[in-house]
Parts: C-alpha cells; structure tokens; sequence
C-alpha cells in the first residue's frame, strides 16, 4: 500500500479510496510508548480542531492544512522526535503521508467547549474514544480535564475523563490527563496558572478512574514547578503553549523543568510548529536537545 507523495494525492485518495487509511492504520510500523531512555518528545497538533488557529499573535497562522502538514512532517523527520498528538483528520492526513512510521501516536479526546462560546465548560468529548483509539493502534490517548468549581457542567467532565481513564487502562492504552482548575472572568474562561492551583488540579486529575496503571499526566510549566512536581509519582509530560516572550525564556524554563523527578518529556506544539524566527527544524532540534542532552552531547 503506498503513500501519498503530495497534498492532492491525499485529498484524491480521500476521495476515491478513503479505505486506504484502514490499510495503512493495519500496516502501519509501531514501536513502544516508552523508548528506552525513558524520554519522549512528541509534537502536539490538536489546536485546529477547538477553533484555536492562532501562534505568536498571528490569528490565522494554523488556518492553512497543507502548510501546518509541511510543518509536522518536518517536524516528526527531526532526530529525536518520538511522535505527534492530534486529531483524526490530522493524523490521517499525516498516515497518508507516511509520516506515522515507527512513531508513537496520542490521539486527542477534543473537547466540545469552544473557546468563547456560551458553552465554554461543556467540555464533552468529541473526537477520539478508546474504543478509536485501539482499533487505529494508537498508543496513548489525550484529554483536556478543565475543573471550574463555580460550573456544575464540570462534573459531567470529571465522570466522562474518569470512564475513559478506567476503561484505557483497561485496554493497556496511556491515558493521559492534562489538568486545569479555570473560572470565568469577565465572561472568558481562563485557567489559573498559580502553583497552588495546578497542584489542586494535580491532585484531582490523577485521582480518576478505576485504575492509573497507565496514566500520565500532560502539565504546564508554572511558577513552583518543583512543588506542581512533588504532587504526584505519575509519569508526566511538559505542555508548551503558545509562548509569547523570547525563546530562550521558553527553552530555559523548559530546561529548568525537565529535569525534576516523574517529568519524562515534552509535547509542544505551536512553539515548535511555529517559532519566532519560522525555522521549524531548528526549534524541534533545540527541544530534543533539551529532552535527551546526553544523546545530543555524545553525537
């Protein structure tokens, strides 16, 4: 079964024989979550879906699919890179193009809470289920726990995140969990960043489900990284955001981050699919620098 070698030859195969991706997900080389260093660098691609097009203060800069494929595919040929999370029109696009070999994949979860949307906390899931996840041969499974106490639709989230946590630990599926205690300000969701409230959001997250074999959690780099740390034995993995200051700020904090007990990697996507200075390839190389120095040095 051969790949598609340009955009139009995915959107005819999309058209004509969108069975192909069924073969291709059947065929498709796999290889463990956790490589043998115990470290992961995978590049997030889920933000298009939740309408959230903007990196760097450009409004549209993720609006065009051909171009934000070019940057992924780039991305995921870097040395060192171990995988990509995304939707399933992203990551079948990307299995199409053969970029899907021999990496991990993290499916996303979604969420039905739009950004700006009067039904912002409905934080229903509406891409991947596990039951997708399995059949695809995916190995890891994302989604966005946002806990706003003065919302009743959060508990509708935290009973849906709990029955997906149970039931891919179930299935030897990574479950992994990204945590955020938010409330309304001014009539706009914000997820509050301060030490005390991600390690709150911590302490509920992990507390889901059945089982937390397979679970890890996906944090953002805050203030008191040190204590978000000590809350929790779970393996862990790095968010980067959409940085707005200079990048040696962003990679320093990273550094600073990477190296505190149960953190395992990073998952960055706009900050790497979109830098500053437009060169893909040389941020992502900057961040497998950062997740595996010893291979970097002894190169």
């Amino acid at each position: 079964m051969s790949f598609a070698r340009n955009h139009d030859e995915i959107r005819d195969i999309r058209t004509f024989e969108p069975q192909r991706i069924t073969s291709l997900l059947t065929t498709r080389r796999r290889r463990p979550f956790v490589p043998a260093d115990g470290r992961l660098m995978i590049v997030a691609a889920d933000h298009p879906a939740r309408g959230a097009l903007s990196a760097r203060g450009r409004s549209d800069a993720m609006a065009s699919r051909p171009e934000l494929l070019d940057r992924l595919v780039t991305a995921l040929g870097r040395p060192g890179v171990d995988g990509v999370l995304a939707t399933a029109d992203i990551l079948e696009d990307l299995l199409l193009l053969g970029a899907l070999e021999g990496k991990v994949v993290v499916s996303s979860m979604n969420r039905g809470g739009l950004a700006g949307s009067v039904f912002e906390m409905d934080d229903r899931m509406t891409g991947y289920d596990v039951a997708g996840t399995a059949e695809a041969g995916f190995e890891a499974i994302k989604m966005l726990t946002r806990i706003d106490l003065d919302d009743p639709a959060t508990v509708n989230t935290l009973e849906t995140c709990a029955q997906v946590v149970t039931d891919a630990n179930r299935a030897g599926i990574v479950a992994m969990v990204e945590p955020f205690l938010s409330r309304r300000v001014d009539g706009r969701v914000v997820n509050d960043l301060s030490t005390e409230a991600v390690v709150k959001s911590v302490h509920i997250a992990q507390g889901l489900g059945a089982s937390s074999a397979y679970t890890w959690m996906k944090l953002p780099v805050v203030d008191g990284m040190e204590r978000v740390m000590e809350a929790t034995t779970l393996p862990t993995l790095l968010l980067g955001g959409d940085p707005t200051g200079a990048p040696e700020e962003t990679y320093s904090s990273w550094k600073a981050a990477l190296d505190l007990p149960s953190v395992r990697g990073l998952i960055v996507g706009r900050a790497l699919l979109y830098p500053a200075d437009d060169d893909v390839a040389g941020a992502v190389d900057t961040a497998v620098s950062l997740v595996r120095p010893q291979e970097v040095a002894a190169a």
